[in-house]
């Protein structure tokens, strides 16, 4: 399979998955019969180029190291925005990575259903499409014949989709628990070292961990969003925003970490959602104080786990990055060698 490929949104993991295919040429080539050229990139703040045979991304990630506009491009059409890109180029698959307003999934669900509706297939790191319409958005994309794949929505590059989906078919998946928030963690495992949760959060903020409106993170919003994702994901449910119970993490103090510490235990923010007897889901996002012996108490830093429960194997535990540049851009890719694969 040959895949033409346009970027909608051309940020750190568009640049980074950019970066492994032109790395991985060859293996992918080699391993998977994996092949594509990348005919479009359109950015709302870098502008756009399109050349139906095909971009010099080595010279588009130059440009765009620089500071300076796609403009500088020598060849190509210029100035289409991302809806137009979709509709007119001859890209056949979308690789959707613009920022998103995770309340309303705008602009990526407009770009996703546009798409998807042309016939063309979609990978995406976007987290608010799949909230607000996972469920409808696979099923557009099975009636339209193509496939939409969003991997790195919940651990980057850390595959928990494919993980359930894939590797524990046959198993009945009855609940997950897990630290689904890599900036909470680095704060918890810095407070536990001595820091107060300010210096803390001060620290996440300088590596690039943390927004500089923190909010999202501490107070368990982007995990209650991967909580509601893997519910209706993973388990088959209709689970909403604010069906789930959410505290973040803002009130846990050193005497808190100390406290913990002396009863052999340890703090992290924990997603959690179970089915229950009668078929209905429990969720939450909570701080818990874990003993040593779980699994998720010894994931420190910025990593990020997740355990699934069930019926054959019962609890399976897996461990990875959960942001980064090439970690994201790498989701992407397993999107991609997956559609590759069913085609």
């Amino acid at each position: 399979m040959h895949f033409k490929i346009a970027f909608i949104g051309f940020g750190t993991v568009g640049q980074g998955l950019s970066e492994i295919l032109l790395e991985k040429k060859e293996m992918l080539a080699e391993k998977y019969d994996f092949h594509c050229t990348i005919v479009a990139v359109s950015d709302i703040m870098k502008g756009s180029v399109y050349d139906e045979n095909g971009l010099d991304m080595v010279k588009i990630l130059e440009i765009v190291k620089k500071g300076e506009k796609l403009d500088e491009y020598p060849t190509g059409i210029k100035g289409m925005d991302g809806l137009t890109t979709i509709k007119e180029t001859n890209a056949d698959t979308i690789v959707e990575v613009t920022f998103t307003d995770v309340k309303t999934g705008e602009p990526a669900l407009t770009h996703i259903k546009t798409a998807l509706g042309a016939g063309k297939n979609v990978v995406s790191t976007n987290k608010g499409p799949v909230v607000k319409q996972a469920v409808e958005l696979l099923e557009m994309a099975a009636s339209n014949n193509v496939h939409y794949g969003f991997e790195g929505v919940v651990l980057a590059g850390t595959p928990v989709l494919n993980l359930a989906r894939y590797t524990l078919a046959g198993n009945k998946i009855k609940g997950f628990r897990g630290i689904l928030n890599g900036t909470t963690n680095y704060i918890l495992t810095r407070m536990e070292e001595g820091m107060s949760y300010d210096d803390a959060l001060k620290k996440a903020q300088e590596l690039g961990y943390a927004e500089a409106d923190p909010t999202g993170d501490v107070e368990g919003l982007d995990a209650l969003g991967k909580v509601v994702i893997l519910t209706n994901v993973v388990l088959g449910k209709n689970l909403d925003w604010k069906d789930v119970k959410r505290k973040g993490i803002t009130e846990i103090t050193k005497e808190d970490i100390e406290k913990a510490k002396s009863e052999g235990k340890r703090w992290k923010l924990i997603g959690s959602a179970e089915v229950q007897q009668d078929g209905s889901i429990k969720a939450k996002v909570w701080p818990e104080k874990l003993p040593l012996s779980d699994p998720l108490a010894g994931v420190g830093e910025a990593i990020n786990a997740l355990t699934f429960h069930t019926d054959e194997l019962g609890s399976v535990t897996i461990v990875g990055p959960g942001a980064g540049r090439r970690e994201t851009g790498f989701s992407l890719l397993i999107d991609l060698l997956e559609i590759n694969r069913k085609l």
